[in-house]
């Protein structure tokens, strides 16, 4: 997995990792740990969410922030917290950190209140609902780490809200170039390629 570029004072790196390993609680040096401290911590939020406390009624950005302190606050610092740096990938630029309390809090109101819950929606209707969101929230990026992850937990959310499983994300994972492609047109506002990922994605058993 590729690394953020990060500018900015709050770019810190672990010591002794050769600046591939965010600064964090555990002393962490090494990705392939990281990636498996990460990977089990996030399996413990998909069981509290899809088992102890799964949201029947509309999703929220201080939800995500919650599930997202639930899931990293034990390794960074800043688990929870909208990103006080500026982040690429490759070429592309997120939104700018200076923007992001205007842009979730259209996200939340433009956004999460228009297409949660996705109870009694049809299918075609449930899948515009997870792509424009799915597009929106990645291309915001809120937090310092898990952005992805944690949009396809919301996806996830959303497709049981619709009376579907959660997503099966091999398609996306086999076909990266055109995944991300997906998300770029959404920059424009077309959906359309990312509701085909979403179908794609979603399954009813």
């Amino acid at each position: 997995m590729s690394r953020y570029h990060v500018s900015g004072s709050e770019g810190l790196y672990e010591k002794n990792s050769g600046e591939q390993i965010l600064a964090n609680k555990l002393g962490i040096t090494h990705s392939d740990e990281m990636d498996e401290a990460e990977l089990v911590l996030l399996e413990q939020l998909y069981r509290f969410v899809f088992e102890e406390q799964f949201p029947q009624g509309q999703l929220t950005i201080a939800l995500l922030k919650n599930w997202h302190r639930r899931w990293l606050g034990n390794i960074y610092e800043w688990a929870g917290q909208e990103r006080a740096v500026n982040i690429s990938k490759g070429s592309f630029m997120f939104a700018p950190s200076a923007q992001l309390p205007k842009l979730l809090h259209e996200f939340d109101t433009k956004y999460l209140a228009r297409y949660t819950p996705c109870t009694d929606m049809s299918k075609e209707q449930l899948i515009e609902a997870i792509a424009v969101t799915h597009v929106e929230l990645i291309l915001i990026h809120p937090f310092r780490e898990g952005n992805g992850r944690l949009s396809r937990l919301l996806a996830d959310v959303m497709a049981v809200q619709g009376g579907y499983k959660p997503l099966d994300y091999q398609s996306w994972e086999q076909n990266k170039a055109k995944y991300i492609s997906a998300i770029h047109a959404g920059m424009s506002m077309d959906y359309n390629p990312m509701c085909y990922w979403v179908k794609t994605a979603l399954r009813s058993d």
